[in-house]
């Protein structure tokens, strides 16, 4: 971690790559999403594990954070938030399911941050821009990746973007503004999830993800993924349960959803 805050990071970014026997970047390729997500959220995590007083990994995820914020975080056209890709010096207006847990990392680091009501704010524009993904699709369930090109807004356009594998991102995203805002909407949308879920995903032996979110009837891909498991229905456990069930302020949730506890001193 160390050397990854000293090196020099053009434009301020960390890219998603960097070579272990050289320590240099790879290829200019940054995301919130794939490959570049939980970097982001563990340095949060690591701090607020610490009992908040890792300030080297706050410190970091601050910077990167505040170069995310001004140079990859869009709002479109029709008012939705949400954070590109930046890929050899240009910007992809894409936003993977994946992302989607960002709305409730960066929900989380509003606090210790130098604008608490911003970052909130900006962590509920996320968290309603995939739930935009999810209500714009025939199923009630949201592609793997979605774009914004011309009049086209948080749907994907390409035949290989369009499957859903039970992912807990965006709900991820919900169940932490849950918790930080008590807005009913994130339950509501938890529910109509659950509901999603059970008309097109359910099966005789679990759950099944799908190929074709736009389709009406859409086919089934017979997998059931164990991060389901692992995080989708823990997250919609945890967001009709009541807070006490697992405090924020006593246990972090890693990327996979297993709880760790808040580190104190005694």
């Amino acid at each position: 971690r160390t050397f990854l805050k000293e090196i020099e990071k053009p434009g301020g970014f960390y890219s998603n790559y960097i070579h272990p026997k050289t320590g240099k970047w790879g290829q200019q390729h940054v995301s919130i999403g794939a490959l570049g997500d939980s970097f982001y959220e563990y340095l949060l995590k690591e701090w607020i594990m610490s009992d908040r007083k890792d300030k080297e990994a706050r410190t970091m995820y601050d910077d990167a954070m505040k170069t995310i914020f001004d140079k990859l975080l869009v709002k479109s056209s029709g008012g939705l938030t949400y954070f590109a890709e930046y890929k050899s010096g240009r910007l992809e207006h894409k936003m993977d399911h994946l992302a989607c847990f960002s709305a409730g990392m960066v929900g989380l680091g509003a606090e210790g941050s130098d604008n608490n009501s911003k970052y909130l704010s900006i962590g509920e524009e996320l968290a309603n821009t995939c739930h935009e993904s999810y209500a714009r699709t025939a199923t009630g369930l949201g592609p793997e990746s979605f774009r914004f090109e011309g009049s086209t807004e948080a749907k994907a356009v390409r035949q290989n973007e369009k499957y859903y594998i039970l992912r807990p991102e965006v709900l991820e995203g919900w169940y932490y503004m849950w918790r930080l805002t008590k807005k009913q909407k994130y339950r509501d949308w938890a529910w109509d999830m659950v509901q999603s879920l059970e008309k097109h995903c359910r099966v005789e032996g679990g759950f099944s993800g799908i190929r074709d979110v736009y389709q009406a009837n859409p086919q089934q891909d017979d997998v059931q993924q164990s991060f389901f498991l692992a995080e989708t229905l823990k997250y919609l456990y945890l967001i009709f349960s009541e807070d006490s069930l697992l405090n924020l302020n006593d246990w972090v949730l890693n990327t996979e959803a297993h709880p760790l506890p808040v580190t104190r001193s005694i």
